[in-house]
């Protein structure tokens, strides 16, 4: 791959990504806020969507959060705690690999459904289609990418990689040179993973942002028909 494609793939890319998913985000809760939500399809065929769920969304939160805190966490913090590069490559590999099994099991199931029963395709947009194949095509490449990984466990793979986002948000203007000459799947998982974010905002996965809190705060109440008046009042 040329510097130049590298850079507007990995260098000028991630910021167009990041940027539409943020403000198209906003813009779609100021202005479309009852979209701001998963559609629902639970009682066309129920089993089958609460294990693929399930499987689903508990391995893209391992895999999610293990991205997050693996990526962009200092280097210098694991150097500190005495976390070898290797060790953690090692950990990434073992628990990446179990979560991304979990999660394009899920995924297959949810697929299967989405695209083979008439009444749950007839139920479902183009972008809900979309999202959920590419989700598991993010999910194949990040399991394709373990043995290229069991190839280098001294972790300076990994380095290179965390230097890149890391570098994306310190707004480091070598950012994309970190991960030039790297294995081509690794390139590949990381430009559809930023295509997903730049999707983000047009698609079902709003909903992951709606997380509701304020029901942990907000007092019960129990609705009570009225015999006189015929209204309901709120009764504590």
């Amino acid at each position: 791959m040329s510097e130049y494609i590298n850079t507007l793939l990995f260098g000028i890319y991630p910021y167009i990504a990041l940027a539409v998913l943020a403000l198209g985000s906003i813009i779609r809760y100021d202005r479309e806020p009852y979209t701001w939500r998963s559609g629902s399809s639970q009682l066309l065929r129920r089993r089958q969507l609460m294990v693929g769920s399930v499987l689903f969304h508990v391995g893209v939160l391992v895999i999610f959060f293990g991205h997050l805190g693996g990526l962009l966490t200092p280097i210098w913090i694991f150097d500190a705690l005495g976390i070898s590069h290797g060790a953690k490559q090692l950990l990434a590999v073992v628990a990446g690999g179990i979560a991304g099994i979990m999660a394009i099991v899920g995924a297959t199931l949810l697929v299967h459904r989405r695209l083979f029963d008439a009444r749950v395709r007839a139920a479902s947009s183009t972008s809900d289609t979309l999202i959920i194949v590419l989700l598991w095509l993010q999910l194949a490449l990040g399991l394709a990418t373990i043995p290229v990984s069991l190839g280098h466990l001294d972790g300076h793979e990994m380095v290179r990689f965390m230097s890149w986002a890391q570098g994306i948000f310190t707004f480091d203007p070598a950012a994309s040179s970190y991960i030039a000459g790297t294995h081509p799947i690794f390139q590949l998982h990381l430009f559809l993973g930023l295509t997903i974010l730049l999707l983000f905002p047009f698609t079902r996965l709003v909903h992951m942002l709606s997380v509701p809190v304020r029901y942990l705060w907000r007092p019960g109440y129990q609705v009570v028909r009225s015999k006189g008046a015929g209204r309901a009042h709120p009764a504590e």
